[in-house]
């Protein structure tokens, strides 16, 4: 009998353990490093434009490095540039890439001085044969990975005005000139 109780009192203190067991954590969110080395961006026209180039982007110390050409541009003009949340130009005026990539649903702004989105890029400079050669360092960003700032598979977008730097959302950067994804290539 006081066997029968013990063994009935270990089976209750199991269940009891049992019931107050928390459940296992989900695993970490991905390490917000980047995980690819290079990827490349194809620029194709959108709202009629004839706006297109061709960009390289590498990870680099605090974000990527972007660099290219785009052309078709009017002459000696500025130009918004950001990336943007979604990997698809299928819209004739790519506006299916959605609003500029925000993670940390911040306020529009400039990079580097202040609150900005985290595809907030400095305006390109059109030279005389309507060409603006990219050098671009976009800080706080990663390439491939998964993490929430990862800008692989989301798409770069050329406006057809400048970015004033302060108009929410979008900096009145004008109509969707050119649209490309940014595709990891190693």
């Amino acid at each position: 009998m006081r066997t029968m109780r013990i063994a009935l009192a270990s089976i209750g203190l199991l269940a009891l353990a049992a019931c107050s067991s928390t459940p296992p954590e989900p695993p970490p969110p991905p390490a917000p490093v980047s995980t690819a080395q290079q990827a490349a961006v194809v620029l194709s026209s959108a709202s009629g434009s004839r706006v297109s180039g061709k960009l390289a982007i590498a990870p680099m110390g605090d974000g990527v490095h972007i660099s290219g050409e785009v052309g078709g541009l009017a002459a000696n003009g500025q130009f918004g540039f950001h990336v943007h949340e979604k990997g698809d130009c299928s819209a004739v005026d790519a506006t299916s890439a959605g609003s500029h990539f925000n993670p940390a649903a911040s306020a529009h702004g400039r990079a580097g001085a202040g609150a900005h989105h985290a595809g907030d890029m400095d305006n390109i400079a059109s030279n005389a044969e309507g060409v603006a050669t990219v050098n671009v360092h976009l800080r706080g960003v990663t390439l491939g990975g998964g993490a929430l700032n990862d800008i692989a598979n989301r798409a770069v977008i050329v406006h057809a005005a400048p970015d004033d730097y302060h108009t929410q959302p979008t900096g009145n950067a004008g109509a969707r000139l050119a649209c490309g994804v940014i595709k990891v290539t190693r």
